[in-house]
């Protein structure tokens, strides 16, 4: 694995002040840790959606990009059989890789995101070993950008850099730290945020076979567009939503499994609707609603990627907006049944509309029921976006952000 510049990962305009933070960073290792003569630097960047929200757990196709806000650590390579890892703000988790058994008290925990990467290293062939580490994120937790798979794809980047020689690739470390959240994390989630995380930059990643998934770097200059990205945090609560979460997948699923298979992307959308009635009786109308959107939503990715291609971003601003009416109607991921008071996507999303007035795009983003919304903003609308949607959901909410040009990456600093 190559070795990175800060200019590389953050480009000339952010390079000295993310010099500082990795300075501080350094700083904060050494109060922990003590001094380490050969401390080395990691980062794993947070990860945007563009298209096939709620796809990839059904085989599907997504559009994503890892972004500027990232996790990044501190490492000191040591002799023993421990990780240790202090990330800032949490208790220090230090985790005896010498027992790589699922944990169940552990479920649901920092450690074991640690050992599920560890074990699934082992399984896959690869060394591991120990070492300590200090981390800090810039990446906001609930917000669709996957703090988790950020930290996930961090650990393996960390292990295939100290142990395996940076051999591990990128699409390997995102199954790895797919498996870690899956098996011992305990939860059920898709493996899209991984790879977009450990690979980095505008990519197609098709899911048909996702012991190899089809990648694709998609060449278009987003800087170059006129718009911005941007994050508004509606400050929702994921807590306790983990059932809502499951039951896309699951329900999704259902419907396949109606056909004698796994996966939606095993059966056409014609199958579905020349069977509709059986369908809905078996399976239930959101089953059904949810499952034509995981069909249109597969071919709105390949519109999104040509429009890019071909540079007609108003073509792909089209087809983003049709992936949020989708995921809005039919899909049903907007908030939860189960808390009708709390609204904040809705709210962002009605927001964003009235802003923009038939510009740009916006859609809910991540996961769904609570969190952030992503919109593309004509630059003239920037200014009275971000102002606009603070005055609503609070100081520091809206996030404008940049396309990152690498994944998991070691930092030469």
């Amino acid at each position: 694995m190559a070795l990175y510049t800060i200019e590389n990962i953050y480009g000339d305009n952010n390079a000295e002040a993310q010099r500082a933070r990795y300075r501080k960073a350094y700083e904060s290792f050494c109060d922990n840790f003590g001094k380490c003569e050969n401390v080395r630097y990691f980062s794993a960047p947070g990860r945007t959606e563009i298209g096939g929200n709620h796809t990839d757990h059904n085989h599907g196709k997504v559009l994503a990009a890892g972004v500027s806000l990232d996790v990044i650590a501190v490492v000191c390579k040591t002799d023993d059989n421990v990780i240790e890892i202090k990330s800032e703000g949490f208790p220090k988790d230090s985790v005896d890789i010498t027992n790589l058994d699922v944990i169940e008290e552990e479920k649901n925990s920092s450690s074991a995101l640690i050992r599920g990467v560890a074990d699934g290293f082992v399984k896959n062939g690869f060394k591991i070993g120990g070492f300590k580490a200090y981390t800090t994120s810039n990446v906001l937790k609930g917000s669709g950008l996957s703090s988790s798979a950020a930290f996930e794809v961090l650990v393996g980047t960390i292990l295939s850099c100290l142990y395996n020689d940076g051999s591990v690739s990128p699409v390997k470390t995102a199954q790895i730290a797919q498996y870690a959240e899956n098996v011992h994390f305990g939860k059920p989630s898709g493996l899209m945020d991984q790879m977009a995380s450990s690979v980095g930059v505008f990519i197609t990643i098709d899911f048909e076979n996702t012991d190899e998934p089809v990648i694709k770097s998609i060449p278009f200059d987003f800087a170059s567009s006129g718009y911005s990205l941007c994050i508004v945090d509606t400050k929702g609560d994921h807590a306790d939503l983990t059932p809502e979460y499951a039951a896309i997948p699951l329900e999704m699923k259902s419907v396949a499994a109606l056909f004698g298979k796994n996966f939606l992307r095993e059966i056409s959308k014609e199958d579905v609707l020349k069977n509709i009635s059986l369908v809905r009786e078996k399976c239930g109308d959101r089953a059904l609603l949810r499952a034509l959107h995981f069909f249109d939503e597969n071919v709105r990715v390949e519109k999104e990627a040509s429009a890019l291609e071909s540079g007609n971003f108003q073509a792909f601003l089209d087809q983003v907006n049709a992936s949020g009416d989708s995921s809005y109607k039919y899909l049903q991921n907007i908030f939860s049944s189960s808390a009708p008071a709390e609204q904040g996507l809705s709210l962002g999303l009605y927001a964003a509309s009235s802003i923009l007035a038939g510009e740009g795009a916006s859609r809910v983003h991540g996961g769904g029921f609570a969190g952030t919304i992503q919109a593309f903003v004509p630059n003239k609308k920037l200014e009275r976006f971000i102002v606009e949607m603070e005055n609503i959901f609070g100081k520091d909410t809206c996030h404008v952000l940049s396309i990152r040009p690498v994944g998991g990456a070691e930092i030469e600093f």
